[in-house]
């Protein structure tokens, strides 16, 4: 009998579903719900529905709302078959202030804080508070709220892995208040360093996307 140190092979989606699995577990187990997103296979995005026509990242689910939880035995079946986008939603547990780079980066590092490739900051805050006025005027400054979701780490989008900037252990899973965290990016918009240009996100809150 020979020996070998080869590990097995396992399909690289194979791996990506259990990795994903883990962390909407641990997101669950800490009373996030969670719902499971579109997963990319090449260039768009694939949520198993026949004739789909969005090709961006979105909810698997038509109930995906009222079907979010943190049932551990239900996200397992979730990612039983496909690497599944994981995704959070918002407005019970947690708000989401989604911003810029130019604006993130000077942000403070008081809590959760998520980052998309493609340069979208996003602050996991306590729920309710509305957006102070210089900010709820930017367009590139977006308020996830009831109705709405973010994709969170280690989800891929079609520029990249999602990744914790500031990881939720840090704080042990301690929010911040939306006031605190609105204010110090405020202060950071009238320090005099330019907060770069007002671009439109990709992914805006359900109630954007209806204005």
């Amino acid at each position: 009998m020979q020996w070998t140190s080869r590990q097995p092979f396992v399909p690289p989606s194979i791996l990506d579903r259990a990795l994903l699995r883990r962390a909407a577990l641990r997101y669950a187990a800490h009373g996030w719900a969670v719902t499971p997103g579109s997963y990319l296979t090449g260039s768009r995005f694939d949520c198993g529905r026949a004739g789909c026509a969005i090709t961006g990242c979105h909810p698997v689910l038509d109930t995906w709302a009222a079907s979010a939880g943190d049932d551990p035995a239900r996200i397992t079946a979730w990612w039983r078959r496909h690497p599944h986008t994981v995704l959070l939603t918002t407005g019970t547990a947690f708000d989401v202030l989604e911003v810029p780079a130019s604006m993130g980066r000077l942000g403070p590092e008081i809590g959760p804080v998520a980052v998309t490739a493609a340069g979208r900051w996003m602050f996991l805050v306590r729920p309710g508070s509305p957006l102070r006025p210089e900010l709820e005027h930017r367009l590139d400054v977006v308020q996830h709220g009831s109705g709405s979701w973010i994709p969170a780490p280690p989800s891929r989008m079609i520029e990249g892995p999602v990744r914790w900037e500031v990881p939720p252990s840090r704080s042990q899973w301690r929010l911040p208040s939306s006031e605190e965290v609105q204010a110090k990016l405020a202060a950071g918009l009238g320090s005099g360093r330019p907060a770069g240009p007002i671009l439109l996100p990709r992914q805006i809150s359900t109630s954007r996307r209806a204005a």
